[in-house]
């Protein structure tokens, strides 16, 4: 018998009664809130405890960074901002930022031509939703790239169409962190599948090619090959050749990537059951063939996740190139207040950069679940 009750309607047909709603205890915010944060005595009083020192804090920082804090000063005088961190209730002085963000976004780039890094961060970005949207998965996608990043040399370098030429030198800031992250990633992942499939190989010599490489690369810090290919590389160039030094840590950062996400690749191939190699053989598909149709579309979408983390993780390592003298986001950031006039204010130039990394590093990791649930929605049950 159905447990939902009956009504009597007026020609005397029964009816089925609208269903109850279940308690509001056990579904909904109340009912995660019970089993997660109140569940015993002893969670109980935890999440007491350290949701007053999490309130505690906050109104602390909020205070600091927001009530109490100076926005501006006039002509880097910054003898308010002193007066107010030596204070009985000091606060945060965003007049660094204020006064030194155009110095922090681009470095020692031109001051009269800083809209062209503006815009090349503009296209950086635009590139990445544009890529990130599954409608674009196309071969204009291809054509995209080439035209944006072609556009953003001609704004970088000038030296065409009324542009004042700028060299490498003078290039610094976000510009520089965008461009070392994107090139770097976007070459080293297909290197990756390379040496993935070359490790896996069945002809003896590509097998070992492959592992010597990747045991080679990982088996050093990314600190030491950008200080090879700064340092040691020129010596054995020919007299008189010079490549430049963000050329050689690009190539020395892409080196070092793929040899990481080679191995996340292979994972992703070894963790695929043997019948799906034997029934690309069986539909009589060439090595290409069952690789690019069913081998490596299954294995890429198992190990989205520890691809992106190995991403984020290659966005952030950028700033290790201040070691070679490049001026990066981080690097730009901390020069701006060698200055004597703002010194002792690194923390609010500290926390602005740090937004700056959180919010691709944030829109990185919330695509990567979003594109795994959308993926693997038919392995839902």
């Amino acid at each position: 018998m159905s447990d939902i009750p009956l009504t009597t309607s007026v020609a005397g047909v029964p009816e089925a009664a609208a269903p109850r709603q279940p308690p509001a205890l056990t579904t909904g915010p109340a009912a995660w809130l019970r089993a997660n944060l109140f569940s015993s005595w002893l969670n109980t009083a935890v999440t007491l405890v350290l949701g007053y020192f999490i309130v505690r804090y906050a109104i602390s920082f909020v205070d600091w960074a927001f009530i109490n804090a100076i926005w501006s000063v006039e002509n880097n005088q910054t003898q308010a901002c002193r007066a107010l961190k030596a204070s009985a209730d000091p606060g945060a002085c965003w007049a660094v930022i204020t006064e030194k963000h155009r110095f922090i976004l681009f470095g020692t780039y031109p001051y009269e031509e800083h809209w062209r890094p503006a815009i090349v961060c503009l296209l950086f970005t635009g590139l990445y939703i544009v890529s990130a949207m599954r409608r674009f998965w196309r071969w204009e996608l291809a054509i995209i790239w080439a035209v944006t990043l072609i556009t953003i040399g001609i704004l970088m370098w000038g030296g065409v169409f009324g542009l004042s030429y700028v060299p490498q030198e003078r290039w610094g800031g976000l510009p520089i962190t965008l461009i070392l992250a994107t090139f770097g990633l976007a070459f080293a992942f297909p290197l990756a599948i390379l040496v993935a499939l070359g490790r896996r190989s069945s002809m003896p010599a590509i097998r070992v090619l492959c592992i010597a490489y990747v045991e080679l690369i990982r088996g050093v810090p990314l600190i030491s090959l950008l200080f090879m290919a700064s340092v040691m590389f020129p010596l054995f160039l020919p007299e008189g050749l010079n490549i430049d030094k963000l050329l050689r840590a690009q190539v020395a950062v892409i080196l070092f990537a793929g040899a990481y996400l080679a191995e996340v690749v292979r994972g992703g191939l070894q963790a695929l059951p043997k019948g799906q190699y034997e029934a690309a053989e069986a539909l009589g598909l060439s090595y290409w063939q069952k690789t690019g149709f069913i081998i490596l579309p299954q294995a890429l979408r198992l190990v989205i996740p520890p691809l992106v983390n190995t991403f984020i993780g290659f966005f952030k390592d950028t700033s290790l190139v201040l070691i070679i003298g490049i001026f990066d986001l981080l690097t730009a950031g901390k020069t701006a207040i060698v200055e004597p006039a703002w010194q002792g204010f690194g923390v609010e130039v500290y926390i602005a950069i740090s937004v700056i990394y959180f919010i691709y590093c944030f829109a990185m990791s919330r695509y990567s679940q979003n594109l795994e649930a959308e993926l693997n929605r038919h392995r839902v049950r």
